[in-house]
């Protein structure tokens, strides 16, 4: 549901919900109860959907309260079953500060799943044989861990596949079985982030799944290389690499025909998703999510993005935590997963900047619907050794730059066809040297991958910026050059003449 300064649930005695049974948590079909149960709850209608929502509202601030003490201190002069406006509002950095406050397993602890982390082999292996733990690619500035229990994997699970099954998209996912079923996942596959936990656990679920990863760290052509062997029928990974691999497609390079292609981890214009429809010859499916909440919304035919209302309560809010009205562009959002009972998500102050559809979706989806201006990295071109461009694409930039220096809060800023500015936040200027070394050395490695060695790679005299209108980090962008010619005159002498300086 979208809540406004009221009780987004009406005055309505909640109806009784099918409940699934929990015999089936963890079977790789487990989701089938989930996805029974949503499609009878959104056929039913609204009512019955602000039914569902304020059920699991209420049973998660109960559950909160008694087993979280950090929830249960904030919630103290809360009323017995509280409206969601009647509860404080939640942000990452406080939550991270108490994180074996907040979870409501006294068995999860930060140190353990610390430990975890820190291993990439260990990457989609489940925390205490019961949990599985991402963390976050940091965009607000701060870096978040999140734990999953099975039933919200499920929920999770049986939304997108109540998704796939509506509309025109039903037919497209029959196509690529036809076609052999095979799914690539290109992201970031070194570090625990949500797209490829999930996509981990889902394979060893399902170990006869024609599936693979493939890392977005690899040189392009060697990625197009790969991808052509495998012969994708289905393709997931971030809008900026869609581009990329369009561009491929139609130089002729990548030779693979999806029936169905997924967007996500940044937001998606209507006009590039059109384009990107047109570049694959398919479907572009655009699902919004966070690590904090897997499946917050997804696309429709009208470019809106239909919020899952029967387990995510979104509120669109100014500044002050004040609700906006529907089609003014809020200056954040506040996000409660009624789905995660063992680290709960509630009036979570996401960072994304959203804006509300005052009018019933034209597609006739009951579901309420937003658009949402989130994370928009920007691709670069730069100079190839042979003169000519070549496309980096942003997710692939950061998770070099990730895996060097372990940090989220930088930014890498392009300022000419053949020159990177590095921007590292903190205020040490022998660690932000030491940092620079890494990260430059790792860039050019990568560079000289993709056909692009002579690129100069600065240290940047600012701290990264952060978006004056998300209010997160953009860590890829181009900037203009008259504020780069400005600013350059502070620059320290290049310490590798035409590669990098410091």
């Amino acid at each position: 549901m979208v809540a406004g300064d009221h009780d987004p649930f009406g005055a309505r005695r909640p109806l009784p919900l099918p409940v699934a049974s929990a015999d089936a948590a963890g079977h790789p079909v487990a989701w089938w109860p989930g996805v029974w149960q949503l499609w009878w709850s959104r056929a039913a209608g609204a009512n019955v959907l602000r039914d569902a929502a304020r059920l699991r509202f209420d049973a998660l601030v109960a559950h909160a309260r008694r087993h979280s003490p950090l929830l249960r201190e904030l919630y103290c002069n809360a009323g017995a079953t509280p409206i969601p406006r009647e509860l404080p509002v939640t942000r990452k950095r406080d939550l991270m500060e108490r994180f074996d406050d907040w979870v409501t397993d006294a068995a999860v602890r930060r140190s353990g799943i610390d430990a975890l982390l820190a291993d990439p082999s260990r990457v989609g292996q489940r925390y205490l044989d019961r949990y599985v733990v991402w963390q976050s690619s940091g965009t607000s500035g701060d870096c978040g861990i999140f734990v999953q229990d099975d039933r919200a994997l499920e929920v999770y699970d049986a939304l997108i596949a109540v998704q796939m099954s509506a509309g025109r998209l039903a037919s497209h996912c029959f196509a690529g079985l036809i076609k052999g079923g095979r799914a690539a996942l290109i992201a970031a596959t070194a570090e625990h982030f949500a797209s490829i936990v999930s996509w981990q656990r889902a394979c060893r679920a399902m170990p006869r799944l024609a599936a693979r990863s493939f890392s977005i760290a690899v040189p392009v052509p060697e990625l197009v290389a790969q991808l052509n062997a495998f012969g994708p029928a289905y393709l997931a990974t971030y809008p900026a690499m869609l581009q990329v691999l369009a561009d491929e497609r139609r130089a002729g390079r990548l030779r693979v025909y999806p029936s169905l292609v997924w967007a996500g981890g940044e937001a998606l214009a209507p006009s590039a998703r059109a384009a990107l429809e047109h570049a694959w010859g398919c479907p572009v499916v655009n699902e919004y999510g966070a690590s904090e909440c897997m499946s917050i919304a997804f696309g429709c035919a009208d470019d809106w993005l239909h919020v899952n209302g029967d387990w995510v309560l979104v509120e669109a809010v100014d500044a002050d935590y004040r609700p906006v009205r529907p089609g003014e562009p809020s200056h954040t959002v506040l996000v409660t997963n009624l789905a995660n009972h063992v680290q709960p998500i509630i009036r979570y102050d996401l960072g994304d900047s959203v804006t509300v559809n005052p009018e019933r979706c034209r597609c006739g989806n009951p579901l309420p619907a937003i658009r949402v201006e989130g994370r928009r990295d920007d691709v670069l071109e730069v100079r190839a050794a042979d003169g000519g461009a070549v496309a980096l694409a942003p997710f692939a930039l950061t998770d070099v730059v990730e895996q060097a220096i372990h940090t989220h809060r930088f930014q890498l800023v392009q300022v000419e066809v053949d020159r990177l500015l590095l921007r590292i936040g903190g205020g040490d200027p022998r660690e932000r040297g030491a940092a620079f070394r890494l990260a430059s050395d790792a860039l050019v490695r990568y560079l000289e991958g993709q056909g692009a060695p002579s690129v100069a790679i600065e240290l940047d005299v600012l701290a990264p910026q952060f978006d004056a209108k998300s209010g997160k980090l953009r860590q890829v962008l181009r900037e203009p050059k008259a504020v780069a010619r400005e600013r350059s005159r502070s620059r320290v002498v290049p310490r590798r003449p035409s590669r990098y300086a410091h």
